[in-house]
């Protein structure tokens, strides 16, 4: 089985390399932007959308004209990834993947790719990597590249520099397979409750630092902007956000790498997170109710990680040659599993499930997890069209039950 795979190293280069580094971020960046403006603008004037091989042309003139001579310093790989980066992200527009590109800012998802295996060189013994137009670069050599070398992404976060290489190799899956199958019910009080009653703690990366952080972005906002030390304080939100945000990688990375060693197929709740996180503020004619309760529960959603726990969890369990599949959330802690009856009634409170028809009683995050296991066999033995009819029938039921 082909496997790719991404190694992320610290970077430790000198004060020479970091000035360079930051130019090459800002001429990505400023091609990226130059080129959406440009796509806008045609797009105004009524033309057809440029594709790559046309925009490559203009960074041809936009390198060898005199309005801007300094995006020759930087290499022409990484210029021109950024223009299949803005071609990617209108292709994701066009087919409804994503929303309309917008344009970078400074500081934020600060990167650049070089796509050319030929023009890059690792020394692992030396803990050092050859990158163009910027040498040797020295590296936190934490553990082995495996496989063959395709590309490498150079980005900025929290004031310190990471290259993540990726390669290519081919790998034999485990002798020992996994043969259970779990359905999994994602929630906020507790972060996943599986089938077979078992469930973890929600790690809450952002509630613990939360007073932490807003103590710190006070600071910033009383200082000078752009000040020596308003870049200070901005530095230790910075710091704050990384904090969070490696915490609740290394949660998620731990529990779905549990979970693809000790299942063969894992069943999970197809969620919008995008939907269920909108904002509930509305307009000035048609103002938002209860926006205090329903902005905290948005943070506490967009705190556990949903979508990132998915991403993570769909390739580790192909890795052990297991399968992940998703499975339409509609009523799952509405519905009893031993019955089936679905009512809103049956859900009594946040975490009691108690069935008005046979009184059949649980936790509602276990019930849940449940039901997404017995749906996602239904789906699987009667194929799509049975289970849509079997969850177009469920509100049916549960207005027959409310009147």
């Amino acid at each position: 089985m082909q496997r790719l795979q991404a190694f992320k190293y610290e970077l430790i280069p000198n004060g020479e390399i970091q000035r360079q580094l930051r130019r090459f971020v800002g001429s990505c960046r400023f091609v990226y932007n130059r080129a959406l403006a440009l796509q806008q603008a045609n797009h105004e004037a009524g033309e057809k959308f440029i594709g790559y091989v046309a925009m490559a042309k203009h960074l041809t003139a936009w390198r060898n004209g005199e309005e801007t001579p300094w995006l020759k310093d930087a290499p022409v790989h990484p210029l021109q990834h950024a223009l299949k980066d803005l071609d990617k992200a209108y292709q994701n527009f066009f087919a409804k993947r994503a929303d309309f590109p917008r344009f970078k800012r400074k500081g934020s998802g600060d990167s650049f790719r070089y796509p050319d295996p030929k023009q890059i060189k690792l020394d692992p013994g030396n803990s050092r990597l050859f990158l163009p137009k910027l040498g040797w670069i020295r590296y936190r050599n934490s553990r082995d590249v495996l496989g063959e070398l395709r590309n490498v992404t150079v980005s900025s976060k929290g004031g310190k520099w990471f290259v993540s290489i990726q390669t290519q190799r081919e790998v034999e899956l485990p002798a020992t397979l996994a043969t259970t199958a779990i359905g999994i019910d994602l929630g906020i009080a507790r972060f996943a409750t599986l089938s077979d009653g078992t469930w973890m703690e929600s790690r809450n990366s952002f509630k613990s630092k939360q007073a932490t952080l807003a103590k710190y972005q006070r600071r910033m906002a009383h200082k000078q902007k752009f000040s020596n030390n308003w870049k200070k304080a901005k530095a230790n939100v910075q710091k704050i956000h990384t904090q969070i945000a490696n915490a609740r990688r290394d949660f998620l990375h731990k529990a779905t790498t549990t979970l693809s060693q000790n299942h063969a197929l894992v069943f999970i709740e197809d969620l919008q997170v995008r939907n269920m996180s909108k904002s509930a503020a509305g307009t000035a004619e048609n103002p938002g109710k209860n926006v205090a309760q329903k902005s905290g529960l948005n943070k506490a959603i967009l705190d556990q990680g949903w979508g990132e726990f998915r991403r993570q969890l769909d390739y580790k369990m192909a890795w052990k040659g297991g399968m992940l599949f998703t499975v339409p959330p509609h009523y799952t802690s509405q519905e009893c599993p031993e019955c089936h009856h679905v009512a809103a009634d049956n859900r009594q409170t946040q975490a009691r499930f108690v069935c008005v028809k046979c009184h059949y009683e649980n936790h509602a995050d276990h019930v849940g997890a449940i039901n997404v296991k017995e749906r996602r066999y239904r789906l699987l033995a009667c194929g799509d069209a049975a289970l849509s009819r079997s969850v177009k029938q469920e509100p049916a039921e549960v207005s027959q039950l409310s009147s």
